[in-house]
């Protein structure tokens, strides 16, 4: 198996095609780049800009460059040396558009007799034999807006099949659909009465049944000529807890791609461990991310910031954000689960749907994957017990039924039944809604700890702690990927950079949120601390990018207003406050005062986690244009056109600048050097990235110091810089390295040392280093 040295990841979309990325090609070359790393490339809902909603996939998007341009595109990295990662959807399909997706046309018109009704996950029976589809809207009577057009019924924009046999002249519309294998139903009833699977809460996203063997050949026939024609080299998979059986999945897939590199896009939360048995590389990597952040956090921030704005726990915080979930977007699939329950369980449907819903509530990672994680069941029943003493026997009942293998059952999926399958797809759902959806936009203690794959209750990192993970990240998973920003983060890299410099400066920042909260008040202040840091952290920002990102964040909070239900009031006087900090001078200079006081230092931490990340054990991710500074929000923002043209002009003159080192400042192109520098090591010298050991610092500013040495490839970076400037600088620290010549590949510096090198000259330029061992030949 080939595994790359690092990747890029570019968003292709009708703006930026494959035949686009092609043309990138050169200058990811010269960058250092090793593979070219692709979003979904297959047909999706027509202008679609992610495309995750794919409608067909048996064929590459004409409107992302078809198979011209992965032809194309594929041609361009391997003629230049670089491999292709593409990222798949195994567990949905898009359905918004009925009529671009044909299986989907089939099961609407054909009903269970469609071949395609095996592919969704339909429970035909909880509709009374229909397929209920949630696009009705409000009025009184929807349906009298149905027409009858081309053999076709359409309401509004809307198209859906009329089977045959069901229309005959003088049929009036409603008529015609009282007939179909569809109900259409207004979109309020989805959350309680769906009767196929979504993609979380989305509905125009329905989940596939790829456990299916048919299913997964026809919809990975495509993947497979990938592969047979040598047109990629590995694949990241969205979401594999969604499916039946994520383990037989990537059984299946290793087979198909005749044992290419694999990564799972699987979120794990602190402390766990992927399954073993996967065939799989490893994450995408947040979980790597949420350490990589956790280290420039000053731990003696905790309490001050905790104290600014008085939230619960995030630990009880997400009980009820999920709990919420449960029983409001998800309740359909609670509602399912109690429909899988044997008529001898002793427990009634109300019983059964409180007892269930509290699981979900309670269960501590986002699924388990029996017989593996037995015990995260098995705590879940435990804090259920606690929160809810009076649902004791009805969880005590539920508990084999949702893992049969507590009763000597067989040691695989077939016998667990699907009940007990369904509730470890759900509890993911859950998870995801409750708390990347919803607690991550109530929790304002500091915000740059609120990201996927993290635990925002887990304040920072000791340097001991995280070498410790690290070393074992080599050991076990060192093809795994490491990332700083996704098209996912709800804030990139170096927005987070600078909003952790908050914990060096709790005190100021709490004074500056309590004037910010006088001046421009909306009435939610965790929503206004969340909302003030977002602005600290992107600033400067375009007007629109705010506004988008405040609504976007309250709403997802629903603590003050709704996507379903907004509260006019409130948010007429949050955008008033957001337009304060442009229209207000004295709320203007308290953000940029206070952005100019943590600005240097939000340099030295993105410059620092970038430099780990990159050098760390695992593959590292390039996230599209955050060579340069990016500090992003939430998406659609991360999703933004990259000035290529600017990055590619800027990484030339740094070729042809006579040995001129760029300065930090908000150019960004000191942080263009690093990245090019780092990624260009790993790829010319591999060798030098084969191991992982701690290097040990000594001296007054020990503690600001964290280094590692890959095998040859020494990397030095500066953590909570504003305390460092507080104590007096780096003073007699030095780094301990071993007797040699080192040359800081970028700087071009060399350093020689007889055992220590000063700190001091080691971060003379910039506050990282990246040593090549000179006599590691």
């Amino acid at each position: 198996m080939r595994a790359p040295h690092s990747t890029y990841r570019l968003q292709i979309r009708p703006s930026f095609t494959l035949f686009d990325a092609a043309d990138l090609v050169p200058y990811l070359a010269d960058l250092g780049v090793d593979w070219v790393y692709l979003s979904p490339i297959l047909t999706a809902e027509e202008g679609s800009d992610h495309g995750y909603d794919v409608t067909d996939m048996s064929t590459i998007d004409p409107a992302r460059g078809g198979a011209e341009g992965l032809q194309a595109l594929s041609a361009a990295a391997h003629a230049a040396g670089m491999g292709v990662l593409v990222d798949i959807v195994p567990n949905h399909m898009g359905i918004a558009t009925p009529s671009r997706n044909r299986w989907w046309w089939s099961v609407l018109e054909q009903g269970r007799g469609s071949r395609y009704a095996e592919a969704f996950d339909i429970d035909w029976d909880a509709g009374n034999g229909k397929l209920l589809l949630p696009v009705l809207g409000d009025g009184e009577n929807e349906l009298a807006e149905l027409k009858l057009a081309d053999g076709e019924l359409h309401y509004y924009g809307h198209r859906f099949p009329v089977a045959a046999g069901t229309a005959a002249e003088g049929d009036s519309a409603r008529e015609v659909h009282a007939r179909q294998h569809y109900e259409l139903v207004n979109w309020r009833r989805a959350d309680n009465e769906l009767n196929y699977r979504r993609f979380f809460g989305v509905n125009t996203l329905a989940g596939l049944r790829v456990e299916e063997p048919w299913v997964f050949e026809e919809s990975h026939a495509e993947e497979r000529r990938w592969f047979d024609e040598g047109l990629v080299d590995g694949l990241r998979i969205d979401h594999p807890d969604g499916l039946a059986d994520p383990k037989g999945y990537l059984g299946r897939l290793r087979k198909l791609t005749g044992g290419a590199y694999l990564l799972v896009e699987k979120i794990l939360e602190p402390g766990e461990k992927l399954p073993e048995d996967w065939e799989t590389e490893g994450t995408t990597g947040y979980d790597a991310l949420a350490d990589v952040d956790r280290l420039f956090v000053d731990p003696a921030g905790e309490q001050a910031l905790t104290d600014s704005v008085p939230t619960e726990p995030f630990g009880h915080m997400i009980h009820g954000t999920k709990r919420n979930i449960a029983d409001q977007l998800l309740h359909s699939e609670v509602l399912r689960l109690v429909r899988l329950l044997p008529a001898d369980s002793g427990l009634d449907a109300g019983t059964a749907a409180d007892a269930l819903a509290e699981l979900l509530a309670c269960f501590p990672v986002y699924r388990s994957y029996l017989p593996q994680g037995a015990g995260y069941l098995a705590d879940a029943v435990l804090a259920a017990k606690v929160r809810r003493p009076d649902l004791a026997d009805a969880l005590d009942r539920l508990h084999p039924l949702l893992n049969p293998l507590l009763d000597g059952g067989a040691g695989d999926r077939d016998g667990l039944g699907e009940l007990a399958v369904r509730f470890q797809q759900t509890s993911g759902m859950v998870m995801a809604k409750g708390v990347e959806d919803t607690a991550f936009y109530r929790y304002p203690r500091l915000t740059s700890l609120n990201e996927v794959g993290a635990d925002p209750g887990h304040f920072a990192v000791e340097p001991f702690e995280l070498h410790t993970r690290l070393l074992r990240r080599q050991l076990e998973q060192p093809a795994a990927m490491t990332a700083l920003t996704t098209h996912d983060t709800k804030r990139s890299e170096d927005t987070r950079a600078r909003i952790s410099v908050l914990a060096e400066t709790p005190d100021q920042w709490r004074e500056t949120l309590t004037q910010l909260s006088a001046l421009a008040p909306m009435g939610d202040p965790a929503m206004e601390s969340l909302l003030w840091q977002a602005l600290i952290g992107a600033w400067p920002l375009s007007r629109d990018r705010a506004h988008g990102y405040a609504e976007k964040a309250s709403r997802e909070a629903s603590t003050s207003t709704t996507w379903t239900d907004p509260d006019a009031g409130f948010e007429e006087r949050m955008h008033a406050a957001l337009d304060a900090a442009f229209d207000n001078p004295e709320v203007n200079a308290l953000i940029s005062g206070m952005v100019e006081r943590i600005r240097v230092a939000g340099y030295s931490n993105a410059l620092s986690a970038k430099l780990v990340q990159l050098t760390m054990p695992g593959v590292p991710d390039v996230y599209q244009g955050t060579e340069f500074w990016d500090r992003s929000l939430v998406d659609p923002d991360n999703r933004r056109d990259v000035d290529f043209a600017r990055r590619r002009a800027a990484l030339d003159a740094m070729a042809d600048g006579g040995g001129r080192l760029p300065e930090v400042d908000e150019e960004g192109k000191a942080k263009l050097l690093l990245v090019t520098r780092a990624l260009q090591l790993k790829r010319t010298r591999p060798e030098l990235f084969s191991g992982y050991l701690p290097v040990k610092a000594t001296g007054a500013a020990a503690d600001h110091v964290f280094a590692f040495d890959r095998g040859g490839a020494v990397t030095a970076v500066t953590r909570l810089p504003l305390g460092l400037e507080r104590s007096g600088r780096w003073r007699d620290t030095a780094v301990v390295l071993e007797p040699g010549s080192y040359r800081d590949v970028i700087t071009g510096r060399t350093h020689e040392s007889g055992g220590t090198v000063a700190a001091a000259d080691l971060f003379g330029i910039y506050p990282v280093a990246l040593l090549a061992r000179e006599d590691k030949a």
